[in-house]
């Protein structure tokens, strides 16, 4: 483990031969590296170098314990292996090795590439096993002495000062060093700047080491903390330090594909809670438990290597946050991304503290004392590189190629709890960052820290919950707070139904005040396109008398060319445009005269087009409709058909000419370079489809700088979407449905062909549809039957991952600073949330997702935005029902509401608790609402609305109350009236639910007279009675099955309002 550790005799460029443990050094990267050594050192001498004669570098012993030097530094870099017990002199002319045999074997490899690089001498001096090396000492000093000294004094030689030498062979260097004629200088700002900027080789090791960090932390911290405070488990920080860092070291087991042998972690995995914190790089996990109560916060920080290339993440997670942490977590994530945003090229190191400092004072100017003294440090092969701290004073400047790990934090805040392990917490970022021409490169994006992936609420239940509207008002009952015990019990399904009432009741004075606030102001106000009418431009068939076509006879001709109708009138020929004609029919009578009648649109007649033809010429006289007889009835039918054809191809045309004069311009798709490959997923089909007779092609899907492109083979078949114009973008893998989608719901319309629309999807079908025809029913176990279904699912779950791919890297670009703003990111539909419905004309499985209500499988599509909805009103709800209805009113009153039918009653209380948890008001009423009405009477007097208690006229427990206690305290009570209405006709079904009630008041009368008849003798009449009837031989259940289904048809009518208006209501009339 301590070889492992301390990267010693790690290849990070070389190849290894396992068979025979030899090690081979990478030449080419040598003499490259080798080159920009000298050059560093000849450029800066005066400076970073100490003008130094020669510069002597001794690398410790192998250890146990995790360290950062940059004796071991310079090794990796150099010749990619650690050399324990080496002492490495470079001057102007040589290059002195003091070291065993078998590391001097390995050396030798360097020295025809040292000579042809820099054209300097490689010397080696080996070490005998029992030697101490003094004499080998002497000889180096003699080489350094013999060089030329520009200051005619004695030789500088530059050492790492801060590196106390270990070993004795170190030991005795270092005092042979100290005693020699030597002026020595501190080089180890020199090697700060040679490592600080990173080539491409190592901004690869980098990356890997920053995927592997940030895949842990999202594919097994993240669910290994779910899964602990969900199962309230209890698991020490330090058990959790463990598992990480095993998890680290075997990349496979979060499906990593990158070797074990280059992979070690940083430092040991960080974990705290409990309010117990410490942000410093050297903090470790404690072995207190994880806790994990209401308010509690937690720090992770994961720090990885590969090929001796580090990488950092942290994170912080908020459990049940209080305001306090959620403003504290806001202010720190917006800091960090301020200071991200500063590191580009030429921008003083010094700007990074700055921007992030200048953030805190001025949202939150109280945590400012608080604040990370740094912004975090360089990182590559060492943590922590000094000399490049992100502080306010660091004058360097960014380079491309520098990688920093930009750590921020805020430390001891007080959180306002009673608990004494929340009283004190503390919030911690950090991420792995590339300095770039422009744009900085975050390398541990696919970690996500935004709020709603950081921030969780698992004590639902918990005292907290009730603490919060105790505040708010003191006339609550103070025992009412439930303890985790009493949630736990056998009462726990009424508990959650009584939070969910008070919930929804504190929605409702939110919902109202909110409305009131918006009406007041004319939020709801909105342009109502309902009924506007098409426009048409001038009408010209022909502009000429010349251009008409010579006639054929007085018979009625039709111009497709110039989309014209030629009537034969008084002998001439009379040109009409086909835009002009509103109808046209024909018909036979019994003599076999076939006639055409032709109306066109006139003004002042319902439902015309109003165009700039008829306003221009208001004073003209119309022509409003002609008709012909005709003995020649093909004729007739052929004139009639080729004007329908006509008038419908014009008519299509003006419309997607309207459509696309509405459309809002877009921005143009900048393709991607040769140097940014495009992000790409092939063989996709689209919907809405093109237009176009030919056979429908497949298409690729390309992410570039600024938005996707969607093209076939076809040229003209293309569609670019922007992603300013996405509003939202869903991933919905393949599980029971035949295909996996990409959809995109726009902010503004586009043409896809020649359709205008919101909605884009991409998708593949993850199985043929095919049917085997002919041939019997196969055996389950037929081998062919198996392994053509492992065939589907291999291919489903391929696509799906193909698909999984290209999202998290649109993600990752989506997670770049020039798109923050537009707040981004694939949303996946929450299946065991879904219920089945009618949202249009067929069933379907409508699905929520984080921020919306999709259904994205039947067309037309169902994407709601939550945020836009004002209250959800569910209808049709009572005993007896099958299905409900759900109405979706918006919170744009001029839109219409979006219904979904036919929901099954046994999906109710999900959507109950989906609507609550997503703090969505809902109400519930037993018959259908006519909305229309309803929205405006809100509209036209929405004072009247505030005064009436606004929405509470939905409120179904009030109005019922309000209609008095009689009716409610009546039970169901089994009686044969029931059973022989329900043998009458169906007319009751049409009856009013008051009628209904009315009549069953009259049948509770009628049973009242036979009270004193027990149940023996009532059942000896019913017996008598059928055998009168001759229904001696029914059973005693086909009976009760009878009676019950009479029951049913007198007590449960399931027919919707056949007015569709208002259910009596004492506050709307």
């Amino acid at each position: 483990m301590a070889e492992h550790r301390n990267g010693n005799v790690k290849n990070t460029n070389g190849k290894a031969s396992a068979a025979t443990n030899t090690y081979t050094i990478n030449l080419e990267n040598f003499s490259k590296r080798l080159k920009m050594f000298y050059s560093h050192w000849n450029e800066y001498n005066g400076g970073l170098w100490g003008a130094s004669d020669a510069l002597a570098i001794a690398t410790p012993p192998t250890s146990e314990d995790l360290r950062y030097l940059k004796s071991s530094a310079l090794n990796i870099w150099l010749v990619g292996y650690e050399f324990p017990e080496t002492i490495m002199v470079f001057t102007k002319k040589q290059i002195h090795f003091l070291c065993s045999q078998k590391k001097a074997s390995l050396l030798d490899a360097v020295k025809k590439s040292a000579k042809d690089a820099v054209g300097v001498e490689v010397v080696m001096h080996v070490k005998p096993k029992n030697d101490d090396g003094v004499g080998l000492m002497d000889n180096i000093f003699e080489a350094v002495n013999a060089q030329p000294n520009s200051n005619g004094h004695a030789p500088v030689v530059g050492h790492i000062a801060r590196e106390a030498p270990e070993g004795k062979l170190l030991e005795t260097w270092a005092e042979k060093l100290k005693n020699a004629n030597f002026e020595l200088s501190d080089i180890t700002n020199g090697f700060s700047s040679l490592f600080a900027v990173k080539d491409n080789t190592e901004l690869t090791n980098v990356k890997k080491a920053a995927f592997l960090a940030s895949s842990v932390m999202r594919s097994f911290v993240v669910p290994k903390l779910e899964k602990i405070i969900d199962e309230e488990k209890k698991v020490s920080h330090s058990s959790l330090m463990d598992d990480t860092e095993k998890t680290i070291l075997e990349p496979a087991r979060i499906k990593v594909k990158l070797k074990a042998e280059n992979v070690d972690i940083c430092y040991p995995p960080i974990f705290q809670s409990g309010g117990d914190f410490d942000l410093k790089p050297s903090a470790s996990s404690n072995d207190d438990n994880l806790y994990y109560d209401s308010t509690s916060v937690i720090i992770c920080a994961i720090g990885s290597r590969y090929n001796s290339y580090c990488s950092n993440v942290a994170r912080t997670f908020l459990i049940d946050a209080n305001a306090n942490q959620s403003k504290a977590y806001e202010v720190l994530l917006k800091a960090q991304e301020a200071a991200i945003s500063t590191l580009k090229s030429g921008n003083k190191v010094s700007a990074a503290y700055q921007a992030a400092l200048s953030v805190v004072e001025k949202d939150a100017p109280e945590l400012a004392a608080n604040l990370t003294k740094t912004a975090g440090t360089g990182i590559g092969l060492e943590f922590r590189e000094s000399g490049l701290s992100l502080n306010a004073k660091n004058d360097r400047e960014f380079k491309p190629g520098m990688v920093f790990n930009v750590s921020l934090g805020f430390q001891n805040l007080q959180a306002e709890t009673k608990n004494p392990k929340t009283q004190k917490f503390s919030v911690l970022l950090a991420d792995t960052v590339i300095v770039g021409e422009e744009v900085p490169e975050i390398v541990t994006v696919s970690s996500s820290k935004a709020v709603k992936d950081v921030a969780y609420s698992f004590n639902e239940d918990d005292e907290e919950e009730d603490e919060r509207p105790k505040v708010k008002s003191e006339t609550r009952s103070r025992g009412t707070t439930l303890s985790k015990a009493t949630l736990r019990s056998d009462n726990q399904e009424m508990s959650k139904e009584e939070l969910r009432r008070q919930h929804q009741a504190e929605l409702a004075r939110q919902k109202n005040e909110e409305t009131a606030r918006r009406l007041a102001g004319g939020g709801s106000i909105s342009t109502d396109n309902r009924g506007a009418g098409k426009t048409i431009g001038d009408v010209i068939a022909y502009k000429n008398v010349n251009d008409l076509p010579p006639p054929r006879g007085l018979m009625i001709q039709i111009d497709q060319k110039n989309e014209a109708i030629l009537l034969p009138i008084y002998g001439t020929m009379v040109p009409f445009h086909v835009a002009t004609v509103k109808s046209v029919s024909s018909q036979q009578d019994s003599n076999r005269n076939c006639y055409i009648r032709i109306i066109f649109n006139v003004p002042g007649t319902p439902f015309s087009p109003h165009d700039s033809t008829t306003q221009k010429f208001q004073g003209s006289i119309y022509l409003k409709e002609v008709s012909f007889r005709s003995k020649d009835p093909r004729h007739i039918s052929e004139a009639v058909q080729l004007i329908k054809t006509l008038r419908r191809q014009v008519a299509s045309r003006e419309s997607e000419r309207a459509e696309r004069a509405t459309l809002v311009t877009q921005e143009k798709l900048q393709v991607a370079g040769a140097k940014f490959k495009p992000i790409r997923l092939s063989d996709l089909w689209i919907r809405p489809a093109f237009g176009g007779r030919g056979r429908k092609l497949t298409g690729s899907l390309e992410g570039h700088t600024n938005g996707f492109r969607y093209s076939t083979s076809r040229p003209d078949e293309r569609v670019d979407v922007m992603y300013r114009n996405i509003k939202h973008a869903f991933f919905q893998p393949s599980e029971k449905e035949m295909i996996t989608v990409l959809h995109f719901h726009l902010h503004n319309h586009i043409m896809v062909g020649n359709k205008k629309t919101k909605d884009v999807q991409f998708y593949i079908e993850v199985m043929d549809v095919v049917q085997t025809l002919g041939g019997g029913k196969r055996s389950a176990y037929d081998p062919d039957e198996i392994e053509e279904e492992q065939r589907e699912r291999d291919r489903k779950n391929k696509i799906n991952m193909d698909f999984q791919n290209f999202v998290n890297r649109v993600n990752d670009l989506w997670g770049q600073p020039q798109f923050k703003a537009l707040d981004l990111e694939f949303d996946q539909p929450l299946r065991e949330l879904g219920f089945h419905g009618v949202p249009h004309k067929a069933s379907a499985f409508i699905v929520p997702t984080s921020s919306c209500l999709v259904e994205l499988i039947e067309t037309p599509f169902v994407v709601i935005t939550l945020n836009e909805i004002e209250i959800v009103n569910l209808e049709r709800v009572g005993l007896g029902q099958k299905n409900f209805d759900m109405t979706i009113v918006f919170k744009d009153f001029k839109r219409d509401v979006f219904r979904i039918d036919s929901i099954p009653s046994t999906s109710l209380d999900g959507i109950k608790e989906w609507l609550d948890t997503t703090d969505l008001k809902y109400y519930e009423s037993r018959l259908n609402l006519n909305w229309r009405p309803i929205l405006k009477t809100i509209t036209d007097d929405p004072e009247k609305f505030i005064e009436d208690g606004g929405w509470e006229f939905l409120n179904m427990e009030v109005s019922d109350s309000d209609s008095g206690t009689e009716e409610s305290d009546q039970g169901y009570e089994p009686s044969d009236v029931q059973s022989d209405s329900g043998s009458e006709d169906e007319d009751a079904n049409s009856e009013s639910l008051v009628e209904s009630e009315d009549d069953e008041d009259e049948d509770s009368e009628e049973d009242s007279e036979e009270e004193g008849k027990t149940w023996e003798e009532l059942e000896r009449e019913a017996t008598y009675a059928d055998r009168e009837k001759g229904d001696d031989s029914d059973s005693e259940e086909e009976r009760t099955r009878r009676k019950m289904k009479a029951f049913g048809k007198a007590r449960a009518p399931d027919k919707r309002n056949p007015g569709g208006h208002l259910p009596k209501r004492t506050k709307l009339r």
